[in-house]
């Protein structure tokens, strides 16, 4: 077998082959691994799931980002107690009735866990469609080319095949031709007229202060986002700070980057303003708090976690 020995390929369980697909959404590989192993300590079945509180679950996310995620497989988890017993749908458009499962992750779930006759499409499966046919795929035109090639007797294993395929050997950038076993039947050996670039990042400077209080539990100053923030609404973070000036260093300078704007963050150890309104936490619950991928990675660097 030449694919990659990752956790949620031990076994068939629905549960987690869904946990996995969510989790791979938008997030690399090697990013996800560890991450699953301790959402799967913590929440074993989508019955304790379902029973968790929002913000336990959004703590076991916190560093995954794109929290919208969480918050629908929550709902989701929710759903297949309430509605299905806990049981999943067994067809990608049963699958398809529960929140934050699309067109993909319900024909991966339907084929991967229960043999279902349905063809994915992701980043992967897409590169190695056009690039075997030759030309830029689109829409429905993608969805019909893989269920055209679809092993109709081992789906999920033509499916999962297929994504490997693309993730380690029909790669973005200086694809493997040379071992790729479906060569014969590529048009164009890798080469493929490159698309227009994207934008370019955007930069920005950004400060907060690592307020802490009480030598002996060791307290933290955090304050919560509003419920309404477009982005990571609810979540946990450091008090920011308008800006610094003078011959004072930071204590920290580390780089962070969110969807298309790349951040140098700088990190004071003071007092925040008086007008903010936080809550001080002990070192030893930060763990258990739905923090921010960027608050997480300050307070470990700051080794407070």
């Amino acid at each position: 077998m030449h694919r990659r020995a990752l956790p949620w390929r031990e076994n068939r369980d629905p549960y987690r082959v869904w946990l996995s697909e969510i989790m791979l959404q938008q997030t690399r590989v090697a990013a996800v691994i560890e991450h699953y192993r301790k959402f799967l300590r913590r929440f074993p079945t989508v019955e304790k799931l379902a029973a968790a509180r929002e913000a336990s679950v959004l703590a076991a996310w916190s560093g995954l980002g794109y929290y919208r995620r969480a918050r629908m497989m929550h709902a989701a988890a929710k759903a297949i107690v309430r509605e299905y017993g806990g049981r999943f749908p067994e067809t990608a458009e049963g699958l398809r009735d529960l929140p934050g499962i699309g067109r993909y992750t319900s024909a991966a779930i339907a084929s991967i866990a229960f043999d279902q006759p349905v063809a994915v499409v992701d980043g992967n499966v897409e590169r190695v469609l056009q690039r075997m046919s030759g030309r830029r795929l689109v829409g429905d035109e993608l969805w019909e080319a893989a269920t055209d090639l679809l092993d109709k007797k081992r789906p999920g294993d033509f499916n999962q095949a297929m994504m490997e395929l693309g993730a380690v050997v029909c790669t973005p950038r200086a694809p493997a031709c040379l071992t790729c076993p479906i060569v014969e039947l590529c048009a164009t050996r890798g080469e493929l007229a490159a698309r227009a670039k994207s934008a370019p990042q955007k930069k920005r400077e950004i400060h907060y202060a690592l307020d802490c209080r009480n030598a002996s539990s060791r307290e933290v100053l955090l304050v919560q986002r509003p419920q309404d923030a477009s982005l990571m609404a609810g979540m946990w973070e450091l008090p920011e700070l308008d800006g610094k000036n003078g011959d004072t260093s930071p204590f920290l300078t580390l780089r962070h980057s969110i969807t298309v704007t790349n951040y140098t963050v700088h990190i004071w150890l003071e007092a925040a303003s008086r007008d903010v309104k936080g809550k001080w936490v002990s070192v030893s619950r930060l763990e258990q708090f739905a923090l921010t991928g960027l608050a997480r990675k300050i307070l470990r660097r700051a080794e407070a976690m």
